[in-house]
């Protein structure tokens, strides 16, 4: 097989969006599934195969820099797992029987709702934050002590409603490649006010596994059922793409100590309204 050089630009670009990634624990495939179907001109399906295995490089990059900082909660991070799972299983095998315009349209749908949740927990936190500074609340039930010895306490809230998101975005990772991280982010920092380290490498976590899992399924596809230009094309892809979050995936920790976070929320969920919006626009006008 031929290996060409004029993806080399993807090198830079998965470095950048892997940093992010990590930095904030929203899966990579948000960048890079619209970043293969409207550049790149990949088919849909091979898009967001092709995403999820660039992803599952980074996370475990990623993973690696927070296991590290013991910044993991195990106990809370297998609980949404049990369901995350066999919601993505089920999820990677519906997508393909699903048309390409249909998967566009709900990668544009689902990247639109995380915009907007993302950018309604700014603009709640924004209001309260005031008042939370003077509210210490006592009896939490978990206690978590990182690398340099800093403690976490909080509580992992309604998980009910914790372990419904898990499913959500697993079935949301097996389908478009994207979903869990935003979700776990969502519920666990703004609803159960887990410190954002603790969340962003717990849902770094759940998403490796979870990913893992889902991209099971488009990997036997693309090796054993695609044509050979499908798999000359991924391949093409990833030598680049691999090597950039793997850098990424250590930077992105780091990233996130020091970058403030009501920016980081403002920036992403202005950056998936405008890509969820530049989906639905070329599905519908295509």
């Amino acid at each position: 097989m031929e290996i060409i050089l004029d993806f080399w630009y993807l090198l830079p670009i998965a470095t950048c969006i892997a940093t992010i990634a990590m930095a904030s624990g929203v899966g990579g495939a948000i960048f890079f599934s619209p970043l293969f179907i409207l550049v790149l001109g990949l088919d849909a399906q091979v898009a967001i195969g092709t995403a999820l295995l660039t992803e599952l490089f980074g996370f475990s990059s990623g993973l690696v820099a927070y296991m590290r900082s013991k910044l993991i909660d195990f106990n809370m991070g297998r609980d949404i797992l049990k369901y995350s799972i066999p919601a993505a299983i089920v999820g990677s095998l519906g997508s393909s029987y699903l048309p390409p315009d249909y998967l566009k349209a709900l990668f544009g749908i689902g990247i639109l709702y995380i915009g907007f949740q993302m950018y309604k927990t700014y603009l709640q936190e924004k209001k309260h934050s005031i008042l939370h500074r003077f509210i210490k609340v006592e009896n939490h039930s978990s206690l978590l002590i990182d690398s340099k010895n800093r403690e976490y306490r909080y509580t992992y809230c309604n998980k009910p409603n914790a372990r419904f998101f898990g499913f959500i975005g697993g079935a949301f990772v097996g389908l478009i490649s994207v979903g869990l991280g935003e979700l776990m982010d969502y519920h666990l920092v703004s609803k159960c006010k887990v410190p954002t380290p603790v969340a962003v490498a717990t849902a770094v976590f759940c998403v490796v596994v979870t990913v893992l899992i889902a991209s099971s399924g488009h990997f036997y596809e693309f090796f054993f059922h695609s044509e050979d230009r499908v798999v000359f094309q991924v391949v093409n892809v990833v030598i680049f793409t691999i090597p950039g979050v793997l850098i990424g995936g250590q930077l992105g920790p780091r990233l996130q100590k020091v970058l403030p976070e009501a920016y980081l929320k403002v920036g992403l969920s202005t950056l998936f309204l405008f890509i969820g919006f530049l989906m639905l626009s070329i599905v519908v006008f295509n």
